[in-house]
């Protein structure tokens, strides 16, 4: 899997991080509720007590449709 992190006001500054699939040990989830439908992502690498990864996604995104794609890759 390879994120790509576009920072800064002009997106001039990329950051591009890989994480093989099989080295996702588990995935979190959190939805803010029924009227802010923002949902934050975390993934967990190996045994690690935090996650290594936290991705937030707004309404555009189905949030449940990229779990559910990630879960079946590292299932």
């Amino acid at each position: 899997m390879i994120l790509i992190d576009v920072q800064g006001l002009t997106g001039s500054k990329v950051e591009y991080k890989s994480l093989p699939y099989k080295s996702i040990s588990r995935l979190s989830l959190e939805t803010a509720g029924t009227f802010d439908l923002d949902a934050e992502l975390k993934i967990y690498i190996s045994s690690e007590n935090i996650p290594s990864v936290s991705k937030k996604f707004n309404k555009s995104i189905d949030v449940y449709e990229v779990q559910k794609y990630l879960a079946s890759k590292i299932m």
